[in-house]
């Protein structure tokens, strides 16, 4: 099961892992492709999980469309940077799995032209949260944040309760989420929308996370140190994406994974076609396969993914953590984020996490 752990270490490290993105195929203007050979893709993704992708979906895409895949990682911020660097030509890259912050981050700067529908039947399948109109890509999957808890400490009740992590009772043995990490924004989020006015009160978010700081043992930035932090006794829950209990329940541990019973907020994985991208035919015909029920199916067991495509095959290790919010989780009570809200506070909020919550 080590390429889950692969998967989920990268999913808190979503905002922070750096990496480097190839330059160069032929230019072409702005938007459009070139005149480049439609049988190549340049497929550009996270520096993680990169060996169960390409069983899962690029070898299988290969063989069915005869398009030949070649495959760029690197960190979300540096890929971002690659496209600007651009400048709306060829940024050798013809599609980019992301995370939607940095998805969001770079539609600002107009670096990804808009998916068009009509290309892509498969976006009729998919559940409504994958293709909201504030980014220029559908979801491909996405991220469930939740609670981490030992079930030999505590039961499913306790640990769904976001008062748990002001119990004096379990000072030292708790942790929760750097700002820095996908799970944070989601945690501030879910805390503003229990104690506050909604998801973007960070000012209540804040004060009461801050008042928990003495408590935390520790404000994790990797999947690594929480898993470890949990496994060893050394801390009794923590917040954190459905993603990191998979191994651990499947293994036997005393421990698993519970949504928040209020505010409960998910992040998503988005793919895009920059501008100026060579070969946008043969992207539009991953973006295709990527989103059908063959590729989501096969990405939930290899890769760990959650699907998107409601026809997709739940594997039952992901089950086991998730239950039938994986069917549908807006029915479930999860929301996604507007990354209008996120992407021209993100500078202020990290500083003020620092100052008023992580430093406590």
């Amino acid at each position: 099961m080590q390429h889950r752990r692969l998967r989920t270490a990268a999913l808190i490290a979503g905002v922070a892992a750096s990496a480097l993105v190839i330059a160069g195929c032929s230019s072409a203007d702005s938007g459009s492709s070139s005149d480049g050979d439609s049988d190549t893709l340049i497929l550009s993704t996270f520096p993680f999980g990169v060996e169960q992708l390409q069983e899962a979906v690029i070898d299988p895409f290969t063989k069915k469309t005869g398009i030949k895949v070649e495959v760029d990682t690197g960190s979300n911020a540096d890929r971002i940077s690659k496209l600007q660097l651009a400048d709306g030509r060829d940024p050798g890259v013809d599609v980019m799995l992301i995370s939607d912050f940095y998805a969001a981050l770079g539609q600002k700067d107009d670096l990804f032209q808009k998916v068009d529908a009509a290309k892509v039947p498969a976006l009729g399948e998919i559940a409504d949260f994958a293709k909201e109109d504030a980014y220029d890509g559908p979801a491909y999957s996405y991220q469930l944040n939740g609670t981490l808890y030992r079930t030999d400490e505590l039961d499913q009740k306790q640990a769904s309760d976001w008062d748990l992590y002001g119990e004096k009772k379990f000072k030292g043995k708790l942790a929760l989420p750097d700002i820095a990490v996908t799970a944070g924004q989601l945690t501030i989020s879910g805390v503003g929308e229990t104690y506050g006015d909604g998801p973007y009160d960070v000012d209540t978010a804040f004060k009461v996370m801050g008042g928990w700081a003495p408590n935390i043992l520790q404000f994790y930035s990797s999947s690594t140190e929480v898993t470890n932090l949990i496994t060893q006794g050394e801390i009794v829950a923590a917040d954190s994406l459905n993603g990191f209990a998979t191994d651990l329940v499947a293994s036997g541990e005393p421990i698993a994974w519970t949504a928040p019973s209020e505010g409960a907020y998910m992040a998503t994985n988005r793919v895009m076609i920059p501008k100026g991208a060579a070969h946008t035919e043969a992207a539009y015909k991953f973006i295709q396969y990527l989103l059908d029920v063959e590729a989501q199916t096969a990405s939930a067991k290899v890769v760990g993914d959650l699907p998107v495509n409601p026809g997709a095959t739940i594997p039952d290790d992901i089950r086991a953590v998730v239950g039938d919010i994986a069917d549908d989780p807006i029915k479930a009570g999860y929301q996604t984020l507007d990354p209008a809200e996120l992407v021209p506070t993100r500078n202020e909020w990290v500083d003020r996490f620092a100052r008023e919550v992580s430093s406590k």
